[in-house]
């Protein structure tokens, strides 16, 4: 099974990720994105946030 998450440390809070797919990505009280419990659901999307991060803070395995 697909999981997608956010690496915390890497992550920055520019939201780009919910810009690209608001279904699969959040961000937090802190600031920083999440993944939503259903990222999987979306994996292309998922994908898609992943390549225009600008710190390559989203992981997508599959």
């Amino acid at each position: 099974m697909a999981k997608v998450y956010v690496d915390e440390d890497l992550c920055i809070g520019c939201g780009l990720c919910v810009d690209t797919c608001p279904d699969v990505f959040e961000l937090g009280d802190d600031g920083k994105a999440k993944a939503k419990d259903n990222a999987a659901d979306n994996i292309d999307c998922a994908k898609d946030a992943a390549d225009t991060c600008p710190t390559e803070a989203i992981i997508v395995e599959e």
